[in-house]
């Protein structure tokens, strides 16, 4: 329920930072996220006049709006429209780092850094805006909760949908992740959106699929927090990856070469970005970079234990 209330605004410019997330990590399809140690970085102050001063610089700076279509402003306005009342006006300064289009959570990260700003610029906002509440509005803006979770959070965490009152209302939990665990991505020129990416899923699965895919989820929370070892198995994906290969060829047969060697690789959310995750020591861990060959832009990254600040 939207509070109603008069604000009282900041006047001095606040600023967050939200970290890049993978989503599904194999079988967690729409529940599984991880946050990871690459950040967007923003920063907004009130204005008088009914003006929205947009800047962004970095990743996909030539392709986001500079108005008030903005997502992060858009994400802003729905999270003052949620405390009681939204400001005239709004400057826009935008840091972004996590590359667009390959399933490392962009949009998440512009939706939880709008919803941040807002709380950030008024004053008692973590009171009218709660953790838990902005789950539910990213949730809500962003169509599926595994990526907001991750970002909100911090770590790994466990989305899901609850009815109340009719209304389905994202909900999140975070799970311990080894301290072992560590994180490679391998970034891949082509874009894919997520909504083309669920286009090519198929209503309806095997039932053998399905009770695989099941059992996989569940061993991947006991994987990640306390028997890595598990990792291999526990990414194992029966629900999406096969069925999106044709959007992203390249990425399933990387995928295959590291899970061919024993080491847990998966389509990060909706792809094409592959995701390593592994607890290889630091020198065999370099040794992976070259594996993607000229078509990937790899990085190790680390798994942010914190979500946005």
């Amino acid at each position: 329920m939207t509070a109603q209330n008069r604000l009282t605004f900041k006047a001095t410019m606040m600023q967050v930072s939200v970290p890049a997330t993978s989503a599904n990590l194999g079988p967690g399809f729409d529940a599984f996220g991880l946050a990871l140690g690459i950040r967007d970085r923003y920063a907004a102050q009130i204005l008088d006049d009914a003006v929205f001063d947009v800047d962004v610089t970095g990743e996909g700076a030539e392709e986001v709006r500079k108005d008030k279509n903005n997502l992060v402003i858009k994400s802003m306005l729905h999270g003052f429209d949620f405390m009681g009342q939204k400001p005239r006006g709004i400057a826009l300064r935008a840091l972004n780092v996590t590359p667009h289009g390959r399933g490392l959570g962009s949009s998440a990260s512009a939706i939880v850094g709008g919803l941040a700003l807002a709380r950030e610029l008024v004053l008692g906002g973590d009171q009218l805006m709660t953790s838990v509440d902005m789950m539910a509005l990213a949730t809500e803006l962003e169509g599926h909760p595994d990526n907001v979770a991750a970002a909100i959070f911090g770590g790994a965490t466990i989305a899901w949908y609850e009815t109340s009152d009719g209304a389905s209302i994202g909900r999140s939990v975070s799970i311990p992740v080894h301290s072992e665990i560590s994180a490679t991505v391998f970034v891949p020129e082509t874009h894919l959106s997520t909504s083309k990416a669920r286009k090519l899923l198929p209503e309806v699965v095997p039932h053998r699929d399905a009770v695989l895919n099941s059992s996989r989820a569940a061993l991947l929370s006991l994987a990640l927090g306390s028997k890595p070892d598990l990792l291999l198995t526990a990414t194992q994906d029966f629900l999406h990856q096969s069925y999106r290969e044709q959007a992203y060829p390249e990425s399933m047969e990387l995928v295959e070469k590291f899970r061919g060697m024993g080491i847990a690789a998966t389509i990060s959310g909706a792809g094409p970005t592959v995701l390593v995750l592994h607890t290889l020591p630091a020198s065999q861990a370099s040794d992976l970079l070259t594996a993607g060959g000229a078509n990937f832009v790899a990085q190790q990254v680390e798994i942010s234990r914190t979500g946005v600040e």
